[in-house]
């Protein structure tokens, strides 16, 4: 793993870090990292099983830019700090989109949902960030 590579987990971090994911309830983000001998590829069967989730749990697949999409628009009636928010999610979306290939967001769950944003690095390994949302 070149030095530039094994940054991106903590360039992702380090973005993510002051921001919560705004549902019902607010709740922070956490960085993980998959090694590719671990986890081959990602799809809703290993996620579940990684994640350790029943098999039977209910899984939607969305694309990165419309999960975010709430949080990276900037609206004319945001305050300052609201545009700071949101210019932060913008940096973290293109952070993900440039140093990460097959990113997915999977929401697992009804009502209180797991959220897992992956993707894959050219060596292979898979990197992300977890959060819940709270929908009902």
């Amino acid at each position: 793993m070149n030095n530039n590579e094994f940054d991106i987990p903590k360039k992702i971090k380090s973005l993510s870090q002051d921001l919560v994911w705004m549902s019902e309830s607010d709740y922070p983000f956490d960085t993980f990292t998959w090694s590719n001998q671990e986890v081959k590829e990602v799809n809703t069967q290993n996620i579940l099983q990684k994640t350790h989730h029943s098999l039977d749990a209910p899984v939607k697949v969305i694309d990165v830019e419309k999960f975010f999409q709430r949080a990276t628009d900037e609206k004319d009636w945001y305050d300052s700090q609201e545009m700071e928010i949101a210019k932060k999610y913008q940096a973290l979306v293109e952070t993900l989109k440039q140093n990460l290939d097959n990113i997915q967001v999977y929401k697992i769950g009804d009502v209180e949902i797991d959220v897992y944003i992956v993707g894959q690095l050219k060596s292979g390994d898979w990197v992300g960030l977890s959060t819940k949302a709270v929908e009902t």
